[in-house]
């Protein structure tokens, strides 16, 4: 027997998603086109000097190192050797340094956390405090998705828990491999009885939910009532689905066989191209404008890694420095980040021959990638650098520069949570802020509040 519980596990739903976004089936505005959000998080830090920039003059680099502020035009510097797959793209660069996240859980793993700017109390669902970010910015501009999470996390396979939250206390589902994420997005072209036979079920459950939210009363009826809508939407999404199948074939990914099946000899470069593959095809179909991407964590097994071919790489053991191969661990963290920037550069490239509006699809587009635990193998918080890369009409002012904002604990200092609120207030939220405060801020009595205002075109 089918069990409500076995349908939401193993179905497109997944694990969390009966708590959709508000607004799913909204249309933007006539003649207005989404922006695209893509939040790409590593794992084991990114240390500060790793991104600096190489040819520095003394004075810069004497600013850099002392962590004062400072900001420098890209087009005049040469890119440090992980980030030069993207030396074409310099323009759209920002390299930020200086941010601090210690709001968010850091040392090994920061969960949730670090996309909602709070403590996660080691990934229990009653500290998800808050919607993350990228939901937020899913409810700014609607698709049928609204929000769409993946995952090498782990080395998990099918559909797993996320990370994202679409609301406090609730987590996400996310696609933990290729095979599965094309499957479940793209299930109305590759399998529309399957969608059809889940609006059966959706149907069954309502009626079940809708009965029983006549006997309950407070916090468990707000639960089922937020149930009984949530169903609803996923069934007009899926009626939706249907409907634009024909056109959603057009973008319809093809997988090298060896990722069926969760692709257990696929080497992680394929996994990694493949899954860029399905998020790519994902929004060019529309089906969503906001991607959250795990691109490892510390139990991630790295195979098939330039360089060291023949081994299986782990993550945590870099993290103390472990060689694998003879090849000594910095370079190897640096191979795994040119891996990542590979992808990167592939999302822009492709994006960039799409044309839409004046432009082209990554001209409405931002890419993120981030350390989620902070400056190095056990953060602490202090620093996060964040590698930017904004389309041509993203509503801020900070591509093409290096920019080291004033250090934690000085006057205008800058957290993770303004840089989320800058994001948020230039897209047409006007949160006040967004996230927990920094209590080192807040005993200096230094203004945190807000956006970054330079950044604000």
């Amino acid at each position: 027997m089918t069990t409500r519980r076995d349908f939401l596990k193993f179905s497109s739903l997944g694990a969390g998603a009966l708590v959709m976004p508000s607004g799913l089936f909204a249309e933007p505005a006539k003649g207005i086109l989404p922006k695209r959000f893509i939040f790409i998080r590593k794992s084991s830090g990114i240390r500060p000097a790793e991104i600096a920039l190489p040819d520095f003059s003394d004075k810069d680099k004497a600013l850099d190192e002392k962590k004062e502020p400072l900001e420098v035009d890209l087009d005049k510097h040469e890119l440090p050797k992980w980030l030069r797959g993207l030396e074409a793209h310099k323009e759209h660069m920002t390299i930020l340094q200086g941010l601090s996240a210690k709001m968010s859980e850091n040392v090994h793993w920061s969960f949730s956390s670090v996309m909602g700017c709070f403590k996660s109390n080691r990934n229990t669902l009653s500290a998800i405090k808050r919607t993350t970010i990228d939901f937020e910015l899913a409810k700014l501009f609607p698709s049928p998705f609204g929000h769409v999470e993946l995952s090498f996390a782990g080395g998990r396979t099918g559909i797993v828990d996320g990370y994202s939250a679409p609301a406090p206390q609730t987590r996400n589902y996310c696609y933990a491999d290729p095979d599965t994420a094309r499957s479940e997005l793209f299930k109305s072209v590759l399998n529309p009885e399957a969608v059809n036979s889940d609006n059966d079920m959706l149907s069954f459950l309502q009626s079940k939910e809708g009965l029983k939210t006549h006997v309950v009363r407070g916090n468990e009826r707000d639960r089922q009532e937020k149930h009984i809508q949530s169903i609803e939407s996923i069934r007009e999404r899926n009626a939706k689905l249907i409907k634009i199948s024909g056109s959603l074939a057009k973008h319809l990914p093809e997988l090298d066989p060896v990722h069926a099946n969760g692709g257990p000899n696929a080497s992680t470069p394929e996994k990694q191209a493949a899954m860029t593959d399905v998020l790519i095809a994902a929004l060019k179909a529309d089906l969503t404008n906001v991607v959250t991407y795990t691109i490892d964590d510390l139990g991630t097994p790295v195979t098939g890694l330039p360089g060291n071919e023949t081994d299986r790489v782990g993550i945590h053991p870099l993290g103390h420095d472990e060689a694998f191969g003879g090849v000594p661990a910095w370079k190897t963290r640096e191979q795994i980040r040119i891996s990542h920037v590979n992808q990167v550069n592939t999302i822009i490239e492709r994006l960039k021959r799409v044309p839409e509006g004046k432009g082209t699809m990554f001209d409405n587009t931002m890419i993120m990638y981030f350390p989620e635990n902070g400056e190095t193998h056990h953060g602490v918080g202090s620093e996060a650098p964040f590698l930017i890369m904004s389309g041509s009409n993203c509503n801020l002012d900070m591509s093409g520069r290096y920019v080291r904002l004033p250090y934690l604990g000085n006057e205008g200092h800058k957290t993770l949570g303004n840089l989320y609120t800058t994001l948020l207030n230039a897209h047409g939220n006007p949160i006040k802020h967004y996230g927990d405060l920094d209590l080192e801020m807040s005993r200096k009595k230094f203004d945190q509040l807000g956006s970054i205002k330079q950044f604000m075109s």
